[in-house]
């Protein structure tokens, strides 16, 4: 995959391409059937299978105070976009004068006449322009003129409801993992770099990863089920993760520590994906380490059944 941080980078580079448009944030599974249309119609014309998003969100531009917590590292977004096909990426720095252009122009002056947009795959809700004035009626209309097709996506709905980005921060909100899992087509993910703990972990209890998470949007304090991946080489581990403030020792900071269930070998790694399955239990203050060791015990012995029945069930989460 090729990704372009600016205009002026993918002017030339980009098309002729089948595009779809949006912020992707959190990557669900109504964002990747739009990324797999847009590797369908590509395929079918010899075009290249094309996204354009946007950084920051929108939001924090034009209406900053209700601007959504971000789910998804842009890491990650790319790796699903990847995985549904997509070959090129634009991400265009959204800034006030962008987000005064027209919906003409922008269809105009950057799809169509920059990027050689020859096809648009985006959902029923999509809007564009300045203040959200272009719908995909205009949309439509502006394809016909300017000659590029229109590919309207209907909205795809879950036991939970229409998937939305939304939806996911609520589930996530609420320690729902498995419901998180539905909407994304994988676990929740927190995604870091290792950082130093306290010490503590690995005098009194049990050794831990610590990590501080790229993303905005985390579950609530408590002990969840999970697994990890080494995002610099092939290694993953079961696993299970403390995500509070370590009451047992008096802690005030928001900590996110992984204990792995398997042994590695080589290097510890310098940054992890930690995907979170399922909510064990609240985090809770013990009257002693050894107390709270013999708890995270118990936990381990319940992750480690946990992750015998997944393993059956959803041999591709291994």
């Amino acid at each position: 995959m090729q990704i372009y941080r600016s205009f002026a980078d993918a002017q030339g580079q980009f098309g002729p391409c089948a595009l779809t448009i949006g912020n992707f944030d959190g990557t669900h599974l109504a964002h990747q059937a739009l990324f797999r249309e847009v590797a369908l119609l590509a395929k079918a014309r010899n075009w290249l299978p094309a996204a354009l998003t946007f950084d920051p969100h929108p939001a924090y531009v034009v209406a900053p105070a209700n601007a959504p917590k971000r789910i998804t590292s842009f890491e990650q977004r790319a790796e699903v976009m990847a995985a549904c096909g997509i070959e090129k990426v634009l991400i265009l720095p959204f800034n006030l004068d962008l987000s005064r252009v027209s919906p003409r122009s922008f269809v105009r002056d950057i799809l169509v006449d920059a990027l050689h947009t020859k096809a648009i795959v985006v959902g029923d809700n999509f809007r564009f322009g300045h203040k959200h004035a272009g719908d995909m009626h205009l949309l439509a209309e502006l394809g016909i003129e300017l000659g590029f097709s229109t590919h309207i996506e209907p909205a795809i709905t879950s036991r939970y409801g229409v998937i939305s980005s939304t939806l996911v921060r609520q589930a996530v909100g609420l320690g729902r993992m498995a419901m998180a899992t539905r909407l994304l087509g994988r676990p929740y993910a927190l995604t870091g770099a290792i950082v130093t703990g306290h010490g503590i972990g690995s005098r009194q209890t049990v050794p831990t990863l610590n990590i501080e998470p790229s993303t905005e949007v985390l579950p609530p304090e408590g002990v969840y089920i999970t697994r990890t991946r080494d995002l610099d080489a092939i290694r993953s581990w079961n696993s299970i993760t403390n995500i509070g403030r370590r009451p047992t020792f008096n802690g005030d900071r928001l900590t996110i520590e992984t204990f792995l269930l398997d042994p590695y070998d080589g290097q510890t790694p310098a940054r992890i994906e930690v995907q979170l399955m399922r909510r064990v239990r609240d985090e809770k203050k013990f009257e002693s380490p050894e107390a709270l060791k013999t708890q995270i015990f118990r936990d381990v012995a319940r992750a480690q059944a946990y992750h015998r029945r997944v393993a059956r069930w959803r041999p591709s989460l291994y």
